[in-house]
């Protein structure tokens, strides 16, 4: 298998498209350690599917907005797998939509915590323990086109991760490949909380494969940009939407 002998961390690995790309990963061969907030059963289930069919897996618990939680996990898989190489930074989320009117300082300042200093963070902690390897961050749709309604703090955070995954990738390379997925309307339950039943209808009709993408969609990508077939590829953005945006 492909990533035999690899440990991968994958954050905000307790469901959708964090728990499908832990599990695609170690379907791969790789030691998987899935990072959770508040999902432990997720979590835990996948490390039970994963041990299952053979592969080594753990859960832990970290908060990843701050320095602290970011190195409690990093050393725990240092710890487990003896290193780290391949970092996914799925941990995100919208938080709640608000217009800028509306929105507080603190609105915004724990929607960048939430998914653009996380990222920061785990990519700082796992430096110190990679010569080599990959990192896959997860950016959104929304960094390409601004977001829905009441996501300016979400699509503004999402834009600098693609920029951040930019930077790195001239600053690590060669020894550290760095890419980004810009997934668009995938079912799961950011879009069970935040968009409208018909407007995901819409979205799905509207596209050129006619559906919803689904968790392992993304998986599928993010393991292909872990995997050394994707060597010569570095920097990138790319956009996992069903055809309804291109860039």
């Amino acid at each position: 298998m492909s990533l035999s002998n690899k440990t991968a961390i994958v954050t905000g690995a307790g469901r959708d498209i964090g728990l499908a790309c832990a599990i695609r990963l170690a379907a791969e061969g790789a030691n998987v350690v899935l990072s959770y907030h508040s999902s432990a059963e997720g979590a835990e289930n996948g490390v039970k599917e994963i041990t299952a069919n053979g592969g080594k897996a753990i859960a832990v618990q970290a908060n990843l907005d701050n320095p602290e939680g970011v190195e409690s996990l990093v050393k725990k898989a240092v710890d487990t797998f003896g290193g780290v190489d391949i970092l996914v930074n799925n941990t995100g989320g919208l938080v709640a939509r608000k217009t800028v009117k509306e929105m507080s300082l603190e609105h915004w300042n724990n929607v960048m915590a939430l998914n653009t200093t996380s990222t920061f963070l785990m990519v700082k902690a796992c430096l110190e323990h990679m010569t080599s390897g990959t990192i896959v961050n997860l950016a959104s749709q929304a960094g390409r086109d601004g977001g829905g309604p009441g996501a300016v703090a979400y699509a503004t955070s999402k834009g600098a991760v693609m920029t951040m995954t930019r930077g790195l990738a001239k600053e690590l390379g060669p020894d550290i490949r760095v890419n980004a997925i810009c997934p668009g309307m995938i079912d799961t339950d950011f879009h069970n909380v935040f968009t409208k039943p018909e407007v995901r209808t819409h979205v799905a009709n509207a596209s050129p494969v006619k559906r919803e993408g689904v968790p392992e969609d993304v998986a599928n990508l993010v393991y292909f940009l872990a995997s050394d077939q994707s060597g010569f590829i570095t920097g990138a953005n790319f956009d996992i939407n069903g055809g309804m945006l291109y860039s």
